[in-house]
């Protein structure tokens, strides 16, 4: 799926507050204990909030602003509903992959970052990860920057980090990477993430009751699990009811991500103070990965782009496919 990798002395720490504070998406962790009105939230901001784990997921470039398509473009050939459900039929044509509870689900990233939302270089960065299939250990994962081929980090474990004071990581195990148990029909997954939303690690005096009872959360938390990986069938019915959201939108003309693979971007509605893009390729309308965007003064910026390039079940971490 996606790859990371190594970068310049502080960077890592600029990285991660960045993500944290600017993208909620991707995420999962073990079962919470229930607060009383609210469903179970087992997904957690691990992924969604991305931490370190998004860092190893994104790459920067600044070749990457001219080429991502933002701003004005013909209009579009096809609704998002329609390429959602694309997605679907090439998820089912995807080899079905097994993991047991001890083995790593291992990605690869490569992603582009901005210093600042509003302005500053971009960086490029490949990132490497290795997530426990089971949720019985800590993620560990490397990264460099990608014009130093020789860069690499070492490998490190990656804990999640307090959102009450980002810099305290907790000791807490993060939930399955891999999702061999959701539903494969698009009503019952349905079902399911209502029961079981992405925690969004909401800030104290936050009105849980109808941030996590608003009919667009299931779609957030389906969304979020793009990080992990999803068996085909699971896969499909999970692109299936992402194609029922409404407010979703095809971005006009031709786009690029991260790895310089033409794809077609959907805008996801919801996102305050800028835009997120779900980008799939153009001609097998395989999910290639995401692109974020800021806006300032009325003008719209590329802040971050992360491209899954690969996924694979491994013994270790450390161990490539």
């Amino acid at each position: 799926m996606t790859k990371i990798e190594q970068a310049p002395h502080g960077f890592e720490e600029q990285l991660l507050t960045d993500l944290k504070a600017h993208v909620v998406r991707r995420s999962e962790t073990v079962s919470a204990a229930r607060p009383v009105g609210h469903p179970t939230r087992f997904l957690r901001g691990w992924r969604l909030a991305g931490a370190f784990g998004l860092a190893l997921t994104l790459t920067v470039g600044a070749l990457a602003v001219q080429t991502m398509g933002i701003g004005e473009q013909p209009p579009p050939t096809a609704n998002a509903s329609e390429i959602f459900r694309l997605a679907a039929e090439a998820a089912r044509q995807q080899p079905d992959l097994t993991a047991r509870p001890d083995q790593y689900v291992f990605t690869e990233v490569l992603a582009t970052l901005r210093e600042r939302p509003g302005g500053g270089p971009y960086t490029t960065v490949r990132g490497q990860r290795w997530e426990s299939a089971g949720g019985i250990a800590h993620t560990q994962g490397r990264y460099r920057p990608e014009s130093e081929p020789n860069g690499w980090s070492e490998l490190r474990v990656l804990r999640m980090g307090d959102p009450a004071d980002p810099r305290k990581e907790l000791d807490e195990l993060p939930s399955p990477a891999y999702h061999g148990d959701l539903p494969t029909d698009a009503d019952e997954l349905l079902r399911y993430l209502r029961e079981h939303p992405v925690d969004l690690h909401l800030p104290e005096g936050a009105d849980e009751e109808a941030v996590y009872g608003d009919e667009s959360m299931v779609y957030t938390t389906a969304r979020s699990m793009l990080d992990g990986y999803v068996p085909p069938r699971a896969l499909a019915a999970l692109y299936e009811l992402l194609a029922r959201q409404p407010g979703a939108v095809v971005i006009s003309g031709d786009v690029v991500d991260a790895a310089g693979r033409h794809g077609v971007a959907i805008r996801m509605p919801g996102v305050i103070g800028g835009n997120q893009d779900f980008i799939f390729d153009r001609d097998t309308h395989v999910y290639l990965g995401t692109r974020g965007t800021v806006v300032r003064d009325g003008k719209e910026s590329l802040y971050s782009a992360a491209a899954l390039l690969r996924v694979a079940i491994v013994d270790r971490p450390g161990q490539l496919p």
